[in-house]
């Protein structure tokens, strides 16, 4: 028995089905895509709720900025200012928060643009001297203008701090009057920090970094996020969801991939930065968690080492990774207040 050929009208047929399955998946999946991209922000924890109802806004350039100022330690006339790092916000110094007060007159931390409970423009062009110009239109809106202030910083915050050690050294108009300078786990080495690949991705895929922005979920960040955690010292699902509340709120991750340009200035603006660090003669700490995987232990604290004479160094525990204050906050804080205590 011979079989028939297939003719050339069957062979269409069957082509066409396969297309017409494939449309009416097509069309099934767009409403589903679309609902999808268009999930509302999570509501704020009774944490988040308390913190936000604890800070203020001022404005700077159209613009609301958020920020805590606690008045803290009675006949102390001590400062200190807050700055955060990528991607997360001033809550970010949540669990240290009320020892610092028991030492300090105030204690004041920002959210910086596109952070946390600060507006989040888009389009935007996001600056590490933006940033700075912010924190020192802050001081001057709390009337601490002429203040000595301590600077305390972590990762993104790191940056913005060398920017107003900057102006600090370079006596330009405004500039804040730095007490002190104490960094944590920053890439402020170019050569020696491993941005992770999504934050790659991001900063360079300019046809694809609006899309991505979108398709950040929970589940993406919180595994992102985990990863620069030591193994012993993950977040909870609470602080995980914290997290990516503060980020969602005024849909802050459609401005993530504008806000990591940080990275490519860090580059560019090298020489300025790391010269303001190696030639300042304000007290200067590091504290670091050497589990790292942004900044790893030993290149980045042999880097250090080897350019920035005057500081003094606190390497936490082996398990601690790049949210010291996060994983670590007693060793963090005695790091800190031991070093505040020294001069």
């Amino acid at each position: 028995m011979t079989r028939r050929p297939f003719s050339s009208e069957e062979c269409s047929s069957s082509s066409c089905g396969m297309r017409e399955w494939w449309l009416h998946v097509g069309l099934l999946c767009v409403p589903l895509i679309a609902v999808y991209l268009h999930i509302p922000p999570p509501h704020l924890s009774p944490a988040l709720k308390t913190w936000r109802n604890s800070g203020g806004l001022f404005r700077y350039k159209g613009h609301n900025i958020f920020y805590r100022d606690s008045a803290g330690a009675v006949g102390s006339t001590d400062v200190v200012i807050l700055l955060h790092g990528f991607p997360t916000s001033s809550y970010d110094w949540y669990k240290i928060w009320e020892p610092l007060n028991q030492r300090f007159n105030r204690v004041i931390a920002p959210d910086f643009l596109g952070f946390g409970f600060s507006d989040k423009p888009r389009p935007h062009r996001y600056s590490i001297f933006e940033q700075a110009s912010i924190v020192e239109a802050l001081v001057s809106h709390l009337g601490l203008g002429h203040q000595r202030v301590n600077l305390l910083a972590h990762d993104y915050g790191d940056t913005v701090a060398l920017e107003l050690l900057y102006r600090r050294d370079h006596n330009r108009t405004g500039h804040l009057t730095i007490n002190s300078l104490c960094l944590s786990n920053g890439g402020l080495f170019p050569e020696t920090s491993y941005p992770r690949f999504l934050q790659k991705l991001l900063k360079d895929s300019w046809f694809l970094s609006p899309i991505l922005t979108r398709l950040i979920n929970f589940m993406l960040f919180s595994r992102g996020i985990g990863d620069v955690f030591g193994p012993y010292t993950q977040p909870t699902e609470a602080e995980f969801w914290d997290m990516w509340t503060g980020i969602r709120f005024n849909d802050g991750n459609l401005v993530m991939d504008s806000i990591l340009q940080y990275i490519n200035q860090r580059l560019k603006h090298r020489e300025r930065w790391v010269g303001a660090l190696t030639t300042t003669v304000i007290p200067l700490h590091m504290i670091y968690g050497p589990l790292d995987p942004v900044n790893p232990h030993p290149q980045f604290l042999s880097r250090y080492h080897h350019l920035v004479k005057r500081s003094t160094v606190s390497v936490l525990d082996e398990h601690i990774s790049h949210y010291p204050q996060l994983e670590d906050p007693t060793g963090f804080l005695n790091a800190y207040l031991n070093f505040i205590n020294s001069f």
